[in-house]
């Protein structure tokens, strides 16, 4: 059961990307020969007009085929043919389509559970009670990071490992009135790190529809901030490539999920599910968005190259250059499936 729940969940994810960028072609008359869900050989296919709608062998990954997307064709319907907006558009839409999919999810955790604001408790003894916070206040901004949610105050020692052993500069809100003051965190022995001192004193609030939608939008910058911060920690080697997750992983964690939840309850099971389901939907619309051959990101950079020059870059060439790299990309999975398949088997 659990997974085919992580494949609807993946199916979902991807269809929406792949439908933003189908959409768009269309709007922009761009051919769309066709849009499948899934890599590998197709199990159901079916044309409607123009276009052939497919479901393929293996249950990962996605593809909106456009005519000449990745060449020169004589098709004044091809990629390439189309408007300069029309094709920025066309690329920017499927990881757009994401970061709404994630907002609608959003509303509904939100609308169902409730958002969690950063106003705390305080730990007795803590480096907060030493710094003179008090219950009640809500932090709004820890150095120069701004605070929207709970979360972002209980991530920020694994986001910033470095920051934990120095002074913090906390800015806080309490009876409508901003103080700014300083604390160091405490190290725990019993938690193996350095701590703040502080709880969330609501939990998680339920709001009017106002509230709903502005702690939505929080909700979808807290994941895309967090997947950029994890990638610059990446890139700063804070964390190992082999702490990262492919498909199989991430299936793996939502089985995992789907059953200490079951144990609990259907709500909680939808709950963490919905959680899970917003994480991976802003991340694969972030990491579309990284300006990497083969990705989104690259293909956006050829054209805003295209719109500062106003000449095209030679399509053999954009189309070798996004070869290598998806190459590249290809040769990353293999090693994190290998991770993925090793952390389950340890």
């Amino acid at each position: 059961m659990s997974i085919v729940i992580a494949i609807i969940i993946f199916s979902v994810i991807i269809i929406i990307h792949e439908a933003g960028h189908c959409i768009f072609a269309k709007k922009s008359r761009i051919r769309v020969e066709e849009f499948s869900v899934g890599l590998g050989p197709t199990i159901i296919g079916k044309t409607i007009g123009e276009t052939k709608y497919s479901i393929k062998l293996l249950p990962f990954g996605g593809a909106c085929l456009m005519t000449g997307e990745d060449g020169e064709s004589d098709d004044p319907r091809a990629f390439g043919n189309a408007s300069l907006l029309g094709r920025i558009l066309t690329v920017f839409a499927g990881p757009f389509f994401n970061f709404i999919l994630a907002f609608v999810l959003a509303m509904i955790l939100i609308g169902a559970a409730g958002y969690d604001d950063p106003v705390v408790s305080v730990t007795e003894g803590g480096a907060a009670e030493e710094a003179g916070l008090l219950d009640g206040d809500e932090i709004i901004k820890i150095n120069n990071n701004t605070i929207l949610v709970y979360r972002e105050i209980a991530s920020y020692s694994v986001l910033h490992p470095n920051k934990m052993d120095e002074e913090l500069t906390v800015t806080y809100k309490r009876d409508g009135e901003v103080y700014t003051t300083t604390l160091t965190p405490i190290y725990s022995e019993e938690d193996g790190k350095y701590m703040i001192g502080v709880g969330s004193l609501n939990g998680r609030t339920r709001g009017g529809i106002l509230s709903t939608i502005k702690y939505s939008c929080y909700e979808v910058e807290y994941w895309i901030e967090t997947t950029l911060n994890s990638l610059k920690l990446l890139i700063l080697r804070k964390v190992s490539p082999e702490d990262m997750s492919g498909p199989v992983g991430i299936v793996s964690t939502i089985s995992s999920t789907y059953k200490q939840s079951a144990t609990i309850s259907a709500f909680a099971v939808v709950i963490n599910l919905l959680n899970i389901s917003i994480l991976l939907t802003a991340n694969l619309g972030v990491m579309n968005l990284l300006p990497l051959p083969a990705l989104d990101g690259g293909r956006l950079v050829f054209l805003f190259i295209e719109l500062i020059t106003r000449k095209k870059v030679p399509p053999e060439k954009e189309g070798f250059v996004h070869m290598i790299g998806f190459l590249l990309l290809m040769a990353l999975m293999v090693v994190i499936l290998f991770n993925d398949i090793r952390n389950i088997l340890m």
